[in-house]
């Protein structure tokens, strides 16, 4: 029974999300990355960029876990174009998909998912960026009305009408990066995104 109630909830979790996003007061600096462009940002701190995106045509790169397709749920209602697999996790049809609407589009990747460690970047949005030849975002979120979950990435969910601040910064990626240029700009990158987060 308690399974079942489980399950339950997590069918209704996308469209309670939708609607308590609608009462977040998001607030940006930095200004909205242009198109294309790929945008990180952490795992655990995903809805409020999500929810910044909605209607503005972006494509997102969601797991195939179940949770990724609960996820999936709610980004196609906020007008996502989903690509579900792992852009490190050798999925190569994934990935193709990925760099090809990272050329046409806003690609948003969360860096450190979907099974953490939290907070340490993966190669796949710098990368990305290269291959796609467009510039690379990163997205820092402070929220202080907010409940934390327990899972690995300790998931922030801002409470209703809460204020959430945005901060986007440019990390330039140039196209003439070699390997050890590129494994540079990773570290710089989870630099960025870990100095002004919501800890």
């Amino acid at each position: 029974m308690l399974k079942g109630l489980r399950r339950q909830l997590a069918r209704l979790g996308p469209a309670l999300f939708f609607l308590l996003a609608r009462t977040w007061r998001l607030r940006v600096t930095g200004g909205l990355p242009p198109e294309p462009a790929v945008v990180a940002f952490w795992h655990g701190l995903m809805l409020p960029v999500w929810k910044h995106f909605e209607g503005r045509q972006a494509t997102a790169l969601v797991s195939q876990s179940r949770d990724g397709g609960l996820l999936t749920d709610l980004l196609r209602r906020w007008g996502y174009t989903v690509i579900r697999g792992s852009s490190s996790r050798g999925n190569k049809a994934a990935w193709a998909e990925l760099v090809a609407a990272a050329r046409c589009s806003r690609v948003l990747i969360t860096p450190d998912g979907p099974r953490g460690p939290a907070r340490r970047l993966k190669a796949g949005a710098v990368v990305a960026a290269h291959r796609a030849g467009v510039p690379l975002y990163l997205c820092r979120v402070r929220c202080a009305a907010a409940i934390r979950g327990t899972h690995w990435d300790r998931f922030l969910i801002p409470l209703p009408f809460a204020a959430v601040a945005l901060d986007f910064v440019a990390l330039p990626v140039p196209p003439t990066a070699d390997r050890a240029a590129i494994d540079t700009l990773i570290v710089r990158a989870e630099q960025l995104l870990n100095e002004a987060s919501t800890p």
